[in-house]
């Protein structure tokens, strides 16, 4: 059978999109996914997602890795495929939409995609930096002169250390530019490398820069390898609320797959 794909990006974190309403991709097919994502004999993508029916939402997003297995949430992915819901007409310029943690609220505007993430109540502190959680497990490690690291040789070193062997963690490096703007770089588990731009990624070291008072602010504007994010939130005695990941989202081709 042959069914069409779409190729988006949101800041450099690339993927493959599927309307799967009919319920016709083998999303069970790790070695399949695996394939598509692989840049040498495949589309190439940082990771697949399948847009498929929901009962009381707009849409459900299902997230798979690039090695072909159902990941947790992805930022940039659920910034894109609201934009890719508006090209199909499900959506105009809002929506609600299921992901594996839970529901999202988005709201597009042109280019641009406001995705609202789940609240996060805890930071915790350790040796290696600060973890968080916001939809994927994150650390975040505060370093100088962030452009000059080896991040595919030192995130492999977090992320496969004895402390997150069991389930992997997604590695950020983060170097302050001024109060409320960051360079950020991030591994990837599930990538194995580094990415252009993590969505959950840039909103967990915003909210760790503001947890260790690194900015005053509660819109943070995050430089990426692929391009700029903002962060903006609420902070009170319960945590971090009314959170928002906005950057851009952008259908690069349309395919078809054909094997």
């Amino acid at each position: 059978m042959k069914h069409d794909f779409y190729k988006y990006q949101g800041t450099g974190n690339d993927f493959v999109i599927i309307d799967n309403r009919g319920q016709h991709f083998p999303k069970n097919d790790v070695h399949y996914i695996k394939k598509l994502c692989d840049r040498r004999f495949g589309i190439g993508a940082d990771g697949l997602i399948l847009l498929e029916e929901h009962d009381s939402c707009d849409f459900r997003m299902i997230y798979f890795n690039a090695d072909g297995n159902e990941s947790t949430m992805c930022g940039n992915g659920g910034r894109c495929i609201t934009h890719f819901a508006n090209f199909l007409g499900l959506i105009h310029d809002k929506a609600t939409f299921e992901a594996i943690d839970g529901l999202h609220h988005a709201v597009k505007v042109d280019d641009l995609v406001h995705l609202q993430m789940q609240i996060v109540k805890e930071v915790k502190e350790d040796s290696e930096g600060l973890i968080i959680d916001t939809g994927s497990p994150h650390i975040v490690k505060i370093v100088d002169a962030v452009d000059e690291l080896d991040v595919n040789a030192l995130g492999a070193k977090v992320r496969y250390s004895e402390a997150f062997s069991e389930l992997g963690i997604n590695v950020n490096f983060v170097e302050k530019v001024k109060d409320n703007e960051f360079k950020v770089r991030t591994y990837e588990r599930g990538v194995e490398a580094e990415t252009l731009s993590c969505g959950t990624g840039v909103t967990a070291v915003a909210l760790a820069m503001k947890y260790k008072h690194e900015s005053k602010d509660q819109l943070i504007k995050l430089y990426t390898k692929g391009g700029t994010l903002q962060v903006k939130f609420k902070l009170d005695f319960d945590g971090f609320k009314d959170i928002w990941l906005i950057g851009p989202a952008v259908q690069v081709y349309k395919g078809e797959l054909t094997w």
